[in-house]
């Protein structure tokens, strides 16, 4: 009797074991085929009956994470964790996402931190290293919108807004009441369409219908854009229309086609030339001047699961090749739905840049129709624990619209209206450059020593010009005060302070070095080779200033230093006061000039002086023309003609 008892109790449990490994087998099918909402099924029906691997539990919890399920994914992530702490990489980074999804940061950050050890040179754990008060970060844009839920949610999804004249176009996956509706394997939903509601003027929708069959398909139709003229749409499509388009794999993909608005219907339907069977490309958005096409993409190129791309769009209607917009704006993670204001403002979403959970809504300014510098999180409440994407405004009402699986909406993805009350901050980010020449020539001045000092004199940053003359400090701070110090063999060293605004930009110092030993000749003016300032005597007098000495010590320097040199001092005065007058007084200040040099050690024998008054004019302003006093300095001047070398 025992001996059949045990007979018994092992053929139930072969039978149990069979059984789950045919669930097993049915789950990992579906998984392979993203059915996720029939694998879940599958998997958890496993795990009730007691068996579990960390093989199968990834696959679940992957399951929920690839259909935004973010609380269920950490519930199992945290199950797959504690089965098998050694994670995959990606997997800890989805740990950590859907922790964010609970709230759970402190713990989110010690996963992304396991991430980070395992990817040193991934994005995303860079950017997590960066930016470790990221939460602070976030909450410096918080705070900026109204939000309310729209009257048109149904208890499916309905997402990914546009513009269209004075109406809206949105995506459903809701049921169009047929009996045998066709159901998305991946979402668990019907296959998706494109509908159309009336925008009143606070934004609220209304009259909800669909558009165009030629558009709509059988199949899954989302995330339309339209040109401002209303004759022509951009949208996405899956591809298995006719049962043709799979990958290798058996997948579905997306896909961007055009359609024209021709008497008064929706007509020639073609995909774009950049689309494949062999990746994804979704989700259009157009520049302002439509020259543009943003979109979502994982084709060959792609950093990382899914970039955002522009491609031109010729004036023919042809288009370039498509640019991905690089590294600033795309990590390994998802960014996608992209969209570009009137402001020439990029957002799009993304789970790859530190955010609040899930996808998050980021903004980065346009320049130059291709330079990136900054992305920001646009905040909360926009931006949630979830799932947020699909961000449209009108920057002239600062209406708009996005889409968020938040708790509280009518069904898994809703659509919300917002008004955008203050504008997003960025951060100052200016960078300090210039350029070092001859004063005199122009020549680039390579190989010069380029110093950076704070406003309290404390040495920053030392550079060397380039064989332009060029030099580059990078990034350095705004709303500040710096001082920069050249230095050149043969020349004079200089010292300029530089003002930094308190704003975003570039500022350009050029800076121009004299020579300490000056090339002159006969014939040339010292005061002209030196700068001199004026050389000035009080009214009526010719007794030389302390201020005019320091100019004529400029003169005696170099004069001692070229001890074969010969100058003619020539003074001249201004037309007001009559020409005797104005002569004798000019004689007199040249002659005590010359009497100056000579008291300091020049000898006589190599000074000439004499005065000129009113008789070599420089300008208009002789006896009789009226002239401003400004005009009148000008004539006022004294020379130091070279006449010997």
């Amino acid at each position: 009797m025992k001996k059949t008892t045990y007979i018994f109790v092992f053929i139930i449990s072969v039978m149990n074991i069979y059984s789950q490994k045919s669930s097993l087998a049915k789950g990992d099918k579906e998984y392979g085929q993203y059915a996720y909402v029939d694998a879940i099924k599958t998997y958890e029906r496993v795990f009730e009956r007691g068996f579990k691997s960390p093989e199968m539990l990834e696959k679940l919890a992957n399951s929920y994470y690839f259909k935004a399920d973010l609380p269920n994914a950490a519930k199992w992530y945290g199950e797959l964790y504690a089965a098998n702490p050694n994670l995959t990489s990606e997997n800890f980074y989805r740990y950590a996402q859907s922790l964010k999804a609970i709230k759970d940061y402190e713990k989110a950050d010690q996963m992304m931190a396991k991430f980070t050890q395992m990817n040193a040179n991934d994005r995303r754990g860079k950017l997590a290293g960066d930016q470790k008060d990221y939460l602070a970060l976030i909450k410096k844009n918080s705070g900026r919108y109204i939000i309310e839920n729209l009257g048109i949610n149904t208890e499916y999804s309905d997402f990914g807004s546009s513009f269209f004249g004075d109406k809206i176009v949105f995506t459903s996956g809701k049921t169009n009441g047929r009996i045998h509706e066709r159901i998305c394997p991946w979402t668990g939903e019907a296959y998706t369409n494109l509908y159309m509601a009336n925008k009143s003027a606070d934004g609220t929708l209304s009259a909800v219908e669909t558009v165009s069959s030629t558009i709509n398909s059988k199949y899954n139709e989302s995330t339309a854009v339209f040109t401002k003229d209303g004759e022509t749409v951009y949208f996405t499509r899956n591809n298995f229309l006719e049962k043709k388009g799979k990958d290798r794999d058996g997948s579905i993909l997306l896909k961007i086609y055009r359609a024209k608005f021709k008497k008064g219907v929706w007509s020639d339907v073609t995909e774009l030339p950049f689309n494949s069977d062999s990746y994804n490309v979704a989700h259009p958005a157009l520049s302002p001047d439509e020259k543009y096409l943003y979109f979502a993409s994982d084709m060959p190129g792609t950093l990382g699961q899914s970039d955002i791309f522009k491609v031109a769009i010729n004036f023919d209607g042809s288009f370039g090749s498509p640019e991905n917009l690089g590294d600033v704006i795309n990590t390994e993670g998802r960014e996608t739905f992209p969209f570009v204001s009137d402001d020439n403002e990029l957002y799009f979403s993304s789970d790859g840049h530190p955010g609040l959970g899930g996808l998050d809504v980021f903004v980065c300014k346009i320049e130059k129709d291709k330079w990136y510098k900054k992305v920001l999180n646009v905040g909360e409440t926009l931006n949630s624990s979830k799932d947020d994407f699909g961000f449209l405004i009108n920057s002239g009402t600062k209406l708009g619209y996005f889409t968020s699986n938040r708790d509280g909406g009518a069904g898994k993805d809703d659509i919300y209206k917002f008004k955008e009350v203050k504008k997003i901050q960025y951060p100052c980010d200016q960078s300090l450059a210039g350029k070092v020449t001859d004063k005199a020539t122009g020549v680039s001045l390579a190989g010069s020593k380029v110093s950076l000092s704070d406003s309290e004199y404390k040495m920053l940053k030392v550079v060397i010009a380039d064989k332009d003359g060029k030099f580059d400090f990078g990034v350095i701070g705004c709303n500040a005060k710096y001082h920069i110090r050249t230095e050149k063999e043969e020349y004079i060293t200089t010292e300029v302070p530089v003002a930094i605004p308190d704003e975003s930009g570039s500022t350009f110092v050029p800076l121009l070095l004299e020579k300490a030993i000056k090339e002159m000749k006969v014939g040339d003016d010292l005061a002209k080779v030196l700068e001199l300032k004026t050389i000035l005597f009080d009214l009526d007098k010719s007794y030389i200033r302390p201020d005019a000495a320091l100019e004529l010590a400029k003169v005696f320097d170099v004069m001692q230093q070229n001890p074969n040199m010969k100058v003619d001092i020539r003074s001249h005065t201004d037309s007001r006061n009559s020409a005797d007058y104005n002569r004798k007084l000019s004689d007199r200040r040249a002659k005590s000039t010359m009497n100056w040099l000579i008291k300091n050690g020049i000898d006589k024998s190599r000074l000439t002086a004499k005065g000129y008054g009113e008789s070599q004019l420089l300008n208009k302003c002789s006896d009789g023309v009226k002239c401003s006093e400004a005009e009148h300095q000008v004539n006022r001047r004294s020379e130091f003609i070279i006449v010997k070398q």
